[in-house]
């Protein structure tokens, strides 16, 4: 089962290739992303991989976890999952209490 990979604290240097050959030296990688502003296309400074195994992505975190690229240390955990729901506006009638006539 794959397992998704959190990177951070990246050299805003960092390609997909790069990081590819990085985890690839671990294990089969599913897929890169380096995250991009939405407004200027840079790069943010982290990134997600997807590894084949699970037990090559924990490897992999082990391994490179603080590890340095481009001059940086780089943050190497395992992806928590988006989280749904919560936030938003409260909707609908803004009385403060107060009944209106």
């Amino acid at each position: 089962m794959s397992q998704k990979i959190y990177v951070g604290n990246l050299p805003f240097t960092s390609t997909e290739e790069d990081l590819r050959g990085l985890f690839e030296r671990h294990g089969s990688v599913e897929s890169v992303a380096v995250i991009t502003d939405r407004e200027t296309g840079r790069p943010r400074g982290f990134a997600f991989v997807e590894m084949s195994e699970a037990s090559a992505a924990q490897e992999a975190i082990r391994a490179l976890d603080g590890s340095d690229l481009g001059g940086r240390n780089i943050r190497v955990n395992e992806a928590q999952d988006k989280r749904r729901g919560g936030g938003g506006g409260g909707g609908g009638y803004g009385g403060g209490g107060r009944d209106r006539y």
